[in-house]
């Protein structure tokens, strides 16, 4: 059975929410299975799971950089290599699901932790806010508010569901 990490979006947003100045850990998976630039951990799950996916998305037309859109599911994807992280996004979105940290600059490795790699997986979860990630061997369960976001990570989050989905 392969190990995966279970992140706990409820209680990593308290954990922001009560601690401003909090650093969070960035993970990735090396090389990136992204044309569209690295992408943490974080943004993936953000975009896939707290997204309202408006139908007429502000934060894709105001963008001036042409640097969103979304993808065949409807998801919001960020070309990391065209935006010019002028939050424009972040302003217009009236969900708040465009956080500003996306936007951080990050050229230290030390601080990006590879998802593929088990001690750098060990060394990411007690890098985060304490109970904020685990190690699992559960599978999604949608009942549990627990979602996929790829093979080696889980995502908790309740969900905002619209008519279409």
């Amino acid at each position: 059975m392969t190990r995966k990490i279970l992140i706990d979006m409820l209680k990593l947003r308290y954990a922001m929410i009560n601690d401003s100045t909090l650093e969070l850990p960035e993970a990735c998976f090396y090389p990136s299975p992204n044309i569209n630039g690295l992408k943490t951990i974080r943004e993936l799950a953000v975009f896939q799971y707290t997204c309202r996916k408006c139908e007429d998305a502000p934060c894709i037309s105001v963008c001036p950089a042409d640097a969103l859109e979304k993808d065949e599911t409807g998801v919001v994807v960020r070309h990391t290599n065209l935006c010019v992280s002028c939050k424009s996004c972040v302003t217009i979105c009236p969900f708040g699901t465009m956080m500003t940290d996306f936007f951080k600059h990050r050229r230290n490795k030390e601080i990006i932790y590879d998802l593929n790699d088990e001690k750098e997986m060990e060394k990411f979860i007690r890098a985060c806010p304490e109970g904020t990630v685990s190690v699992t061997d559960e599978d999604e369960s949608p009942d549990k508010h627990i979602y996929k976001l790829n093979e080696k990570v889980l995502i908790k989050d309740y969900l905002y569901i619209t008519e279409k989905q």
